[in-house]
């Protein structure tokens, strides 16, 4: 009774919630073995041995150029209001149904000037950007922003931290270079036998013709769409998503990538490609951890050579266009 006046809406939220839920039914699940027909055909062992070997890197970083980019950031971005303390007073209504709170009064007090407590900057710097106490002196030092930190010092070096990592992660990507091991330190193509892959036949995989499994297991509706571009497009020769266990190595954490396709166009020109596949987002709008990384996997993919590109797309379409023309 008591929510009488509001059941329509509770109902139609709770609808709505519950549909978001991803229910599987368990009688749907199945193992998925090998295709056996495309993972022993001696394209897909060739295709595999130009993308297995693994690679070192090293990165030139200038750390001169680090402090002068750091502090002109510094200057212009940093926005940094003094700290306060927000006072909020409520009523609460105790019933059957549960607790509501109801604000009553809300207010803040300014710490201008705060001088107890402060926090060790140059340590808190330095565990979030592994960066030497000397250079983050400098920055701080050159930046002339020190007063800011008085003004508000988790603040300030919550958003010190943000810059320093952006310029970091910039200068890593630009300056890493990849060299492959040696022809002994690789992915063997007998992990993919050794992998328990299972999915669910309604929601999460389609039957595959054309990939290393008889089926395919995607975690989006992206990565379904690709599938079945990749099936059913006649230029795709074979394909494979690319397991959890292959991983390049990056300053900034591994890297996974998504596809590895074969294209056969007019059954004589191959062309061999390690595909990202970002639908509905721009490049450059994905997380800046994320896009780092997916940049050092093209540096690690040039250094391997083998005729192989890496490639980001977010369309299936035109980029098998792309390649038909050429």
């Amino acid at each position: 009774e008591e929510f009488e006046p509001v059941k329509v809406e509770i109902t139609a939220l709770a609808r709505k919630v519950c549909s978001t839920l991803n229910i599987k039914n368990n009688s749907d699940k199945k193992s998925i073995k090998l295709n056996k027909q495309v993972y022993l055909d001696p394209e897909f062992k060739d295709l595999w041995d130009r993308i297995k070997y693994k690679t070192t890197y090293s990165v030139d970083f200038d750390s001169e150029k680090l402090i002068d980019e750091c502090c002109k950031e510094m200057q212009t971005s940093l926005s940094v209001s003094s700290a306060k303390l927000i006072y909020t007073k409520a009523g609460l209504d105790i019933s059957a149904g549960g607790v509501v709170a109801e604000e009553s009064d809300r207010y803040a007090v300014g710490l201008n000037n705060l001088q107890e407590n402060i926090p060790d900057i140059i340590a808190y710097l330095q565990n979030e950007t592994n960066l030497t106490r000397k250079t983050i002196v400098e920055i701080l030092l050159k930046s002339k922003t020190i007063d800011l930190f008085k003004k508000n010092p988790q603040r300030y070096m919550e958003q010190v931290v943000q810059i320093i990592s952006a310029k970091m992660r910039h200068m890593i990507v630009d300056g890493i270079k990849y060299t492959k091991i040696g022809d002994d330190e690789y992915y063997a193509q007998e992990l993919f036998e050794t992998e328990e892959l299972t999915g669910y036949l309604s929601k999460n995989m389609i039957e595959s013709k054309k990939s290393v499994y008889e089926y395919v297991v995607y975690d989006s509706a992206n990565e379904e769409s690709f599938a079945t571009s990749f099936e059913n497009n006649k230029n795709i020769k074979l394909y494979a998503k690319l397991p959890n266990w292959f991983t390049i190595a990056t300053p900034l954490g591994t890297y996974n990538p998504d596809w590895v396709v074969l294209i056969e166009i007019d059954g004589k020109d191959k062309l061999y490609f390690v595909l990202e596949t970002k639908a509905d987002i721009m490049f450059d709008a994905l997380r800046p951890l994320e896009s780092a990384k997916i940049k050092c996997g093209r540096k690690h993919f040039e250094a391997l050579g083998n005729e192989v590109a890496f490639d980001d797309i977010d369309s299936f379409e035109e980029f098998i266009e792309e390649q038909v023309v050429l």
